[in-house]
C-alpha cells in the first residue's frame, strides 16, 4: 500500500518576521501564525477526502505527528482539532536543523560579523558545522531517517507537521535534487506539500500550496 505524507510548516513567527535563526529554540507563533495555522487546520478538515484524511475500513485511521516545539506543535494542535484526526506523541527528530551558536541571530548580523561561517553556510557546504549544531549532512541523515520511518510504520495518509528545513529535505528525497544544490523551490509557512512512499522510495505530489491562507506569494516567509 502506498502511503501520503501530507507535510505542513509551521505557521509564522515573530522570528520570521526579523530572518532570525531558530534552529531548536521553542518559539511560539505569533499572531499571524496562529491564523495560518488555524486556515491550514480548516483546508484539510473541509477536503479531508481529497487529501485521504476519511477513515477506510480496513485501513488505519489517518493521524498527525508533529515536531515537539512549540511553533510546530501548536499548528498540529489546530490541526487535530478542526479535523478530529488523533495527535501522536511529539516527534523530536521532526526539529528543525540545529543551528548552534547563530541560533537567535539575525541574518545580516551573522553575515556580517561571521562572514566566513555564513558563506560556509549558504554554500551549503554538506560537513560545516555552526559550533554546538548539526551539519547539512547529519541534519539530512535525521531528517531522512524520520520520514522513511514514518513512511514504513504507516497505512494510507499522515500529516506530519514539522519545519523548513525537513521539508527541504524531503524535496529531496522525492525529486532526486542533490543536496549540495541551491534550492529552487519554496519552503512556505502553513503550506501544504505531498509526498508518495511507494514502499520503496518517496516520490512529490504537489508542492507550497498556500491558497488556503494566502491567494498570492510575497517575500515575508523566511526561507531557511
Amino acid at each position: 500500500m502506498s502511503v501520503t505524507l501530507i507535510l505542513v510548516r509551521h505557521g509564522e513567527t515573530a522570528w520570521n518576521r526579523e530572518r532570525r535563526v531558530q534552529g531548536h529554540l521553542d518559539v511560539p507563533l505569533n499572531d499571524e501564525g496562529m491564523r495560518q495555522a488555524r486556515a491550514t487546520a480548516e483546508r484539510l478538515a473541509t477536503d479531508a477526502a481529497r487529501y485521504g484524511l476519511t477513515p477506510v475500513p480496513g485501513v488505519a485511521e489517518p493521524a498527525i505527528v508533529a515536531s515537539d516545539l512549540a511553533r510546530a506543535w501548536q499548528t498540529a494542535q489546530a490541526i487535530a482539532q478542526a479535523t478530529g484526526l488523533p495527535l501522536a506523541p511529539p516527534e523530536p527528530r521532526l526539529r528543525e536543523r540545529a543551528y548552534g551558536d547563530f541560533e537567535g541571530l539575525c541574518y545580516e548580523d551573522i553575515h556580517r560579523d561571521r562572514g566566513a561561517e555564513f558563506a560556509r553556510w549558504v554554500s551549503r557546504d554538506l560537513d560545516f558545522n555552526v559550533a554546538g549544531g548539526e551539519s547539512l549532512r547529519a541534519f539530512f541523515d535525521r531528517s531522512a531517517q524520520v520520514l522513511t520511518e514514518l513512511a514504513q510504520s504507516a497505512r494510507g495518509t499522515l500529516v506530519v507537521v514539522t519545519h523548513g528545513g525537513v521539508l527541504d529535505c524531503a524535496y529531496r528525497m522525492a525529486t532526486g535534487m542533490p543536496l549540495e544544490q541551491p534550492r529552487t523551490h519554496e519552503l512556505l509557512n502553513a503550506s501544504l506539500n505531498r509526498i508518495r512512499w511507494d514502499g520503496r522510495r518517496f516520490l512529490l505530489v504537489d508542492w507550497g500550496d498556500v491558497s488556503h491562507w494566502r491567494p498570492a506569494l510575497d517575500d515575508t516567509t523566511d526561507a531557511a
